[in-house]
């Protein structure tokens, strides 16, 4: 059990095991302590703030949160300067215009995203703009729909991809903005243990799920 009170930055993520199982895990970014965890059907929002609050009210001295982009995940820590996770940004942009992109405009959105995670923010604040400046035109390019004579965009999941790094923006930075911090710009840490969690498992394979609680409880134990 951690000893309170503590500076920590959390990173938390969920992962899951089957359609009925998930783990909500929260874990301090400084220590690599596992702080919290919770076993969720599905990882909401409401439950993110709860485990949050929960630290804080063990004495906790929250600096930051690094997570995923989880919609309306971002905005809900009002006093608490949050990171989103670079590679889930990139994985993002990734299920829009695919690994393997075939227009040119992809192409370059695609050689840029994967610059997020190793440049500076006004270095890929500036790729971003001139990138959209040089294909605007190409983004608004709309066509009539035969269906129902409505005009749509022809490119709609680049612009989706597009959006979802501006929609983002505000908190792909945080590390940057907070440098004294020193907030992971990742989740990495979360995914080692998830992935060492599941390979241990892989071993245990006649455990029922009550035999695993208790595994994976003494798995996350400090």
């Amino acid at each position: 059990m951690f000893k309170a009170p503590i500076i920590c930055v959390v990173e938390m993520d969920t992962t899951y095991f089957g359609k009925k199982h998930g783990i909500m895990l929260f874990k301090d970014a400084y220590t690599k302590q596992n702080l919290y965890w919770k076993y969720v059907k599905h990882e909401t929002v409401t439950d993110y703030v709860a485990g949050i609050n929960y630290l804080k009210d063990q004495g906790l001295q929250i600096k930051a949160i690094v997570c995923d982009g989880k919609r309306g995940l971002l905005q809900a820590f009002n006093e608490i300067p949050v990171q989103m996770c670079h590679f889930h940004q990139v994985a993002i942009v990734t299920r829009y215009i695919t690994r393997k992109p075939r227009m040119q405009a992809s192409k370059e959105l695609k050689e840029i995203i994967h610059l997020l995670v190793q440049t500076d923010k006004e270095s890929f604040e500036g790729a971003i703009n001139d990138w959209y400046v040089k294909w605007h035109d190409f983004l608004n390019e709309r066509n009539i729909c035969p269906q129902t004579g409505r005009t749509r965009y022809i490119h709609k999941r680049l612009r989706s991809a597009y959006k979802s790094i501006i929609r983002n923006m505000p908190w792909l930075f945080t590390f940057y903005d907070h440098i004294d911090l020193r907030i992971p710009n990742t989740t990495n840490d979360l995914e080692g243990t998830f992935t060492a969690l599941k390979n241990l498992l892989r071993n245990h394979n006649g455990l029922n799920w009550k035999n695993k609680l208790k595994f994976i409880n003494e798995f996350f134990k400090p």
